[in-house]
């Protein structure tokens, strides 16, 4: 299942607020390090990435079951073709990919241990033999949610329509049970009215509560890369990325 990544992003602005970095990179070149071909894009949102994957000449099928996201990612342009899919990690077809791939912590998104197991379950049903299941998510020790709880200025973007300027501002309301929860509002910047206003969760798992997960839906050989560099994680890592083989 992957319906709670419709929660994580507002697709309005999201490309805005969410420019190329290290981890793009990183898992452009973790791709090509395996040297894959057919891979799915498992909570592609607007497409920011699959886009890369696209000109990367990577057989892609990109899932989401955010609809709005979907179509901003459908109307971006792509070498090749994309094979698109508003739904959830149950549409994966099985033993039919080299790669599956879910970035920008997505997988922080799966709040009941069900969801997050039935996602690895789905991910490891639809893989060929061999195949690699990769994705990113924080470390809680690194405590990101105290950062973020001290910027409290807003974010800015253009509505792409009309041109409107647009103010994006978070309250915060804190971490409960490790599942950290908070509202993000757009608002027109000059007249203040709001567009969009969304309640967003993210869950916090050790870096053993998710390698066992993985254990036991039969995954392998699991690599803990640490920060966006071909080392192993550690304690004082800030971000994990995950790296199962079937």
């Amino acid at each position: 299942m992957i319906e709670e990544v419709g929660k994580k992003m507002i697709p309005l602005v999201y490309d805005q607020v969410n420019g190329w970095g290290k981890d793009d990179e990183f898992f452009l070149a973790l791709l090509k390090k395996i040297n894959v071909k057919t891979i799915a894009d498992l909570g592609c949102g607007t497409g920011r990435l699959t886009t890369h994957f696209a000109k990367a000449d990577y057989q892609i099928t990109a899932i989401d079951p955010n609809e709005e996201a979907i179509e901003y990612a459908k109307s971006k342009e792509y070498p090749g073709e994309v094979r698109w899919i508003i739904g959830d990690s149950t549409n994966l077809q099985t033993n039919a990919f080299e790669a599956i791939i879910m970035t920008a912590n997505v997988t922080q998104v799966f709040l009941t241990e069900e969801s997050w197991e039935n996602v690895v379950a789905d991910a490891y049903r639809a893989l060929k033999p061999g195949g690699h299941f990769i994705f990113d998510t924080r470390n809680p020790l690194a405590k990101a949610w105290e950062q973020w709880e001290k910027d409290t200025v807003p974010g800015f973007a253009t509505d792409l329509v009309n041109g409107e300027p647009l103010e994006i501002w978070t309250q915060y309301e804190g971490l409960v049970d490790d599942v950290f929860t908070f509202y993000e509002t757009v608002k027109k910047a000059r007249t203040g009215e709001v567009v969009i206003h969304e309640k967003m969760q993210l869950i916090f798992r050790t870096q053993e509560t998710i390698y066992e997960s993985l254990k036991k839906a039969d995954f392998s050989q699991i690599q803990v890369y640490g920060d966006w560099e071909f080392k192993q994680a550690n304690s004082q890592t800030k971000s994990f990325i995950f790296h199962g083989i079937k």
